[in-house]
């Protein structure tokens, strides 16, 4: 019986510079998803000078700004770093909504890792927990899955 050839990514720093697209609204939150992000980038090779943090105004601008990203072709993965948290409105949803499926489309057709760590939450309490607290930090969960799956990228290229 043959093996079968395995194939998989390991947390290897990309060649490119590492964009954190990190969204102003709930800064409290979101500057600790950044934090956790770079944490993991610094942890396996990625130098401060190959973090390039980019900041907008909230959730629904992530998705445009990682688009450009992208089309840059300057970067190695993009990791969307945001919070959202339900309010009394349906506006919660449309954000949500919206957000994920700009991301999702985007990780999509990319040649490079999109990783969506916009969290979703209902409450204050909720996003602090996925932020650095007991239920870990989403952005550095973020940066490692965006490590390996750049690697995996450079196998599957043939790189």
């Amino acid at each position: 019986m043959h093996e079968m050839k395995i194939v998989e990514g390991v947390f290897q720093s990309p060649t490119k510079p590492v964009a954190l697209v990190a969204s102003r609204f709930n800064a409290l939150v979101v500057e600790r998803l950044v934090e956790g992000a770079r944490d993991a980038l610094l942890r396996h090779g990625v130098s401060e000078d190959n973090i390039h943090v980019v900041w907008v105004p909230g959730a629904l601008e992530i998705g445009p700004a990682a688009r450009r990203i992208v089309d840059s072709c300057k970067y190695g993965a993009v990791i969307a770093l945001g919070c959202v948290i339900r309010g009394e409105t349906a506006h919660f949803e449309q954000v949500v909504s919206a957000s994920t499926r700009m991301l999702g489309d985007l990780a999509y057709t990319a040649n490079i890792p999109v990783m969506n760590a916009v969290l979703t939450t209902e409450d204050l309490d909720q996003a602090q927990q996925r932020s650095g607290a007991k239920a870990g930090n989403k952005g550095f969960e973020a940066a490692m899955g965006a490590l390996e799956m750049a690697d995996l990228y450079r196998k599957l290229d043939g790189k």
